[in-house]
């Protein structure tokens, strides 16, 4: 769900900064949409600044939220295939953001000629298809609770990886729900739980006390 970082892992500061012909920085505002699930799939970003969501919508016009993206993420990257398609998604800001964005003919011919920095995207992908199946198995086997805590532990680590205790930005219990395939009073009765079990605490912001988190979703925690 949240990946690693390009920030670390490719260093764009310096790569994908450099503004050209077929790559430009983006602003958007909270609730603007980098791209909209059906349309043409033809550039791929990178968030440099700011959070943002990915979601899908069914026929039913039921909404579903299916990952949180932090700087440093890319997305997009199904513009990348062979033939592509339409957006599978949509990205939104969730508060003001600032990405880089790579028209498709870029990406590629950059990947074609920067090997090394195509040796460590293809491994960020990889990774990414790893905590996709996860997330898969996690709905398929895991109940509403665990799921809730794989993702606030998740967004915990992606923060601060090296922190006990950290404090996660801001987030909806409406958003969780649809992360988890919960409804929103579902999803405060386990945060009260949670809560009450020592798990996490919040005020304002949510603190994930990770280790014990880490217990509930190895069902280790008695």
């Amino acid at each position: 769900m949240m990946g690693n970082n390009c920030e670390k892992t490719f260093g764009p500061a310096a790569f994908l900064s450099r503004v050209g012909l077929g790559r430009r920085i983006v602003e958007l505002e909270p609730g603007n949409t980098f791209f909209t699930q059906g349309e043409p799939a033809d550039s791929v970003f990178c968030l440099r600044q700011g959070r943002a969501k990915v979601s899908v919508v069914s026929e039913q016009g039921k909404q579903a939220t299916i990952t949180l993206l932090f700087p440093g993420d890319f997305f997009g990257e199904e513009s990348l295939g062979t033939a592509p398609g339409p957006r599978l998604a949509t990205a939104i800001a969730v508060n003001r953001c600032t990405a880089f964005k790579m028209k498709r003919e870029e990406m590629i011919r950059v990947l074609h000629r920067q090997h090394n920095f195509s040796d460590q995207f293809l491994s960020y992908l990889l990774a990414r298809g790893m905590r996709t199946q996860a997330d898969l198995a996690d709905h398929i086997f895991s109940s509403s609770e665990k799921r809730l805590a794989r993702v606030l532990l998740l967004m915990a680590k992606a923060v601060r990886p090296e922190d006990p205790q950290a404090m996660i930005p801001p987030i909806t219990q409406e958003t969780l729900g649809e992360m988890i395939g919960a409804t929103r009073s579902r999803v405060s009765f386990f945060m009260n739980r949670f809560r009450d079990l020592g798990l996490i605490s919040y005020k304002e912001r949510i603190r994930v006390h990770k280790p014990r988190l880490q217990a509930v979703v190895l069902g280790q925690f008695a």
